[in-house]
């Protein structure tokens, strides 16, 4: 298995994981999306939170007294977090993918990539026609 693979696999466990445990964002925060991964436990959160506040009683509310009119909408947006989780992961597998299939050359003077849109070496700034 590629390691890209395995990486958009562990990313979805994890976000499985966590969509368990109630803990959105924790495929986005392995992938190192903290924004992503911010915006997800937010908006699980905050639509938890509005939910029990509109449809249960905050102060008496436990896990199995809620009505599926809050945990349902709950349990869509973990399920689309994993989705999303998914779909980021997907995403750096194909840009690393295609970085991979271009062919690089090194500098002749300091053997670092070059960038072939560039006439210089943008490490050493020497030539790239330059011979040692």
């Amino acid at each position: 298995m590629i390691d890209a693979e395995r990486r958009t696999l562990l990313a979805v466990a994890i976000s499985v994981g966590g969509a368990a445990v109630g803990v959105a964002g924790a495929g986005h925060a392995y992938l190192r999306e903290w924004g992503r991964a911010f915006a997800w436990f937010s908006l699980v959160l905050g639509t938890g939170l509005v939910l029990v506040a509109a449809f249960a009683d905050p102060e008496t509310a436990t896990l199995s007294t809620l009505p599926l009119r809050v945990t349902g909408p709950v349990v869509v947006l973990l399920a689309l977090n994993t989705v999303d989780t998914y779909a980021v992961a997907r995403r750096e597998r194909s840009v690393t993918a295609v970085d991979a299939d271009e062919p690089t050359v090194p500098c002749p003077a300091c053997g670092r990539e070059l960038d072939p849109d560039l006439s210089f070496c943008p490490w050493c700034a020497g030539s790239q026609t330059e011979e040692e």
